[in-house]
């Protein structure tokens, strides 16, 4: 069970920062200004397009996907040779969380981009597609087809990553907060590379940043709170 400060450290906090964040960039419409600013003119195209696809697309989308399933099939291994070397056993719960954390909070984006039908970037008017713009809570004409790209995917399985920072807080703080320092940091990296290719604009991997935090958070109090505490 979760003290005073935790919870305010992981469910308060968090939950005013990203909700807050969420509702500024859709009340004041900022994704696509700042899809033109950072990524986007109409003389160039996308910037992770064309000359950039090597980076964008060839190293953050591609090799990166790899990099997040290699950490989750690491622990799932931990978790299955846990139980017959002994050095793995007291770390058999934590694998396991890790593991699960990642394929379920992944799993959940993936299932809520297919049904929220939100148009990629690329796909719109000014943005090299034909498509207008409709918000995410605006009613979506029906001649439009059927759209699969909110929340961001790629940028939960680099936030999934946090998981780490749950596994670890109850045996290495300092060692927790660097994990936690690096899901953010690759989520985010992940983000900048598929928003450089006009998949994503930045309210996309905001929320899917939101919804790994919170899968993460109730498997670590269903998994692990009680023995981390």
């Amino acid at each position: 069970m979760m003290n005073l400060r935790d919870w305010r450290a992981l469910v308060l906090w968090p939950g005013v920062f990203l909700l807050l964040a969420f509702a500024l960039l859709e009340a004041g419409q900022f994704d696509r200004p700042i899809a033109q600013a950072l990524f986007f003119s109409a003389g160039r195209g996308w910037l992770g397009a064309g000359a950039g696809d090597w980076w964008a697309h060839d190293l953050i989308h591609g090799a990166g996907r790899w990099v997040v399933r290699g950490v989750a099939l690491a622990a799932l291994a931990a978790w299955v040779l846990s139980f017959k070397v002994a050095r793995l056993a007291p770390w058999r719960r934590e694998a396991l969380y890790v593991f699960v954390a990642i394929a379920a909070s992944t799993a959940l984006v993936g299932i809520l981009k297919m049904l929220t039908n939100v148009d990629c970037p690329w796909d719109l008017a000014g943005f090299g597609g034909e498509r207008p713009y409709v918000g995410l809570f605006d009613g979506r004409p029906d001649y439009l087809p059927h759209a699969q790209c909110f929340p961001g995917a790629h940028s939960s399985s680099g936030f999934a990553l946090m998981s780490l920072f749950f596994a670890l807080r109850g045996r290495h703080r300092l060692a927790a907060r660097w994990a936690l320092v690096l899901g953010l940091c690759v989520g985010i990296v992940f983000s900048i590379g598929q928003q450089a290719r006009g998949a994503h604009f930045l309210s996309h991997d905001l929320a899917s940043a939101a919804l790994v935090w919170w899968v993460l958070l109730a498997l670590y109090a269903r998994m692990l709170g009680q023995s981390h505490a």
